[in-house]
C-alpha cells in the first residue's frame, strides 16, 4: 500500500530548504525523497533516481509520519563507547593526585589500575578528551 502525505506549500518549502541547505548529506538524501513523494512519484521511481532500496525510501516515510520534517533531521550514527569509560571519576582523580610526566607512564598506570590495555596514542586521546594533562617532557 503506497503512503499518503498531505504535503502544504509551507511543507514544501520546509523540504526544499533543506533539501539543499542542510550539512548532512543523509538527511539532503532524506528531502529529496520527500520532494519526489510530494510531486507524486511512485516509490519505485523515487528509490532508483535517489539511489536507495525501497525499504530505506519506506524508512523515510515512516520517519516523516513519526515526527515530520523534524524527525527527518535527526541523525543517529553509532559511536562505540571506552571500556576506560567506567574508570574515568577514578583515572581523573587518581592522575589529579599523581600526574603522570608522560603518556608512556600514563598508559602503563591506566593498564595497572583498569586491566584495559590501550596504545600511547588511545591513552592520550582518552586523557585529552576528559580533561586530564599530561606533562610530556
Amino acid at each position: 500500500m503506497t503512503k499518503q502525505f498531505d504535503f502544504r506549500p509551507e511543507i514544501v518549502e520546509e523540504i526544499n530548504y533543506q533539501r539543499y541547505n542542510h550539512l548532512v548529506p543523509l538527511v539532503q538524501r532524506r528531502m529529496d525523497a520527500m520532494r519526489f513523494k510530494a510531486h507524486g512519484m511512485l516509490h519505485k521511481e523515487i528509490a532508483e533516481i535517489i539511489g536507495i532500496a525501497e525499504n530505506t525510501l519506506r524508512d523515510y516515510f515512516e520517519l516523516y509520519e513519526q515526527g515530520g520534517i523534524e524527525k527527518l533531521k535527526e541523525i543517529h550514527y553509532y559511536q562505540p563507547e571506552s571500556e576506560l569509560k567506567e574508570y574515568i571519576v577514578s583515572l581523573e582523580a587518581y592522575f589529579r593526585e599523581h600526574p603522570p610526566a608522560t603518556i608512556k607512564q600514563a598508559q602503563h598506570e591506566v593498564e595497572v589500575i583498569t586491566g584495559v590495555v590501550r596504545s600511547e596514542t588511545q591513552i592520550r586521546e582518552f586523557l585529552k578528551k576528559n580533561l586530564v594533562s599530561v606533562a610530556e617532557k
